[in-house]
């Protein structure tokens, strides 16, 4: 049984032969990767919304070198701990996948049955996704408009992505886990001192979430090396600072061989009231 619904008129869906049609009669194609789009034009902003094909690839090289692999493995462990011995998972924001992916596969090798599906918003990273993990589900689709049925997860994972608290509460089933994943507070401060004259730290906001109790948090911190222009790039690329640098301060990251700097990351543990 599929939980997504349909993003038009919100009835369920039912797999068709080379889609999923709900109860009205829309009718959405599966790609060839496997994932459905549910993202419907009145809820597009651009064209073609989220990170284009260059982040998404520059992403995916970044993440598959290695150089989170800290952060994913404590992802997995706080989610296989968090999460019931059967139930449906959702990465909302799942990006293409890289931590959907590892989560999928510890739950499996934890020997727990959980169904495990991904929304996000970039058709290029989804497919991506799809491509890399086809044990889960994947649907694109904006967080602030989740095309999943009301009260169906058992848990949610948001890593680095919008929050969407209305969103977030209608989908988990009462008692639900959602885990977070938020920058710290000198999260990548030695990418900001390389390129900025007046670097800073991340605010990190209160933990306190309305309909939502506060279980716990966990921090992981390490400094990586990065020995390239091309690792250099990528890290930036998948960065808010690659929208928001001038062109002084990408003068100053482009003359860089190397670079080393601090990451690390809060996972933070909810329980929805």
């Amino acid at each position: 049984m599929s939980i997504w619904r349909c993003p038009i008129c919100v009835a369920s869906m039912q797999k068709q032969e080379k889609g999923i049609r709900c109860l009205n009669g829309h009718c959405f194609d599966v790609a060839k990767s496997g994932y459905v789009n549910l993202l419907p034009v009145q809820q597009k902003r651009t064209k073609q919304p989220g990170d284009n094909l260059q982040m998404v690839r520059a992403r995916r090289d970044f993440l598959q070198a290695g150089y989170y692999a800290l952060f994913q493995q404590a992802v997995c462990e706080m989610t296989v701990s968090a999460m019931p011995q059967k139930g449906i998972l959702l990465d909302a924001g799942c990006g293409d996948g890289y931590y959907t992916a590892a989560v999928t596969e510890a739950l499996q090798s934890s020997g727990k049955d959980v169904q495990v599906y991904g929304v996000d918003i970039s058709k290029y990273a989804v497919d991506l996704a799809a491509r890399h993990c086809r044990a889960a589900s994947f649907a694109v689709g904006s967080v602030f408009h989740l095309p999943v049925s009301d009260h169906c997860c058992d848990g949610l994972i948001s890593l680095f992505a919008p929050y969407a608290g209305t969103e977030f509460q209608r989908v988990l089933k009462p008692g639900g886990v959602m885990i977070l994943g938020i920058p710290a507070a000198r999260h990548l401060i030695g990418l900001k001192q390389a390129i900025y004259d007046t670097p800073y730290e991340n605010a990190v906001k209160p933990y306190a979430l309305e309909g939502f109790s506060f279980i716990g948090k966990r921090t992981i911190e390490t400094v990586i090396s990065l020995p390239n222009q091309t690792a250099i790039q990528n890290l930036f690329a998948m960065t808010p600072y690659y929208y928001k640098t001038g062109q002084k301060e990408q003068a100053r990251l482009a003359e860089l061989e190397t670079l080393e700097t601090e990451i690390a990351f809060e996972l933070l543990q909810y329980q929805k009231e």
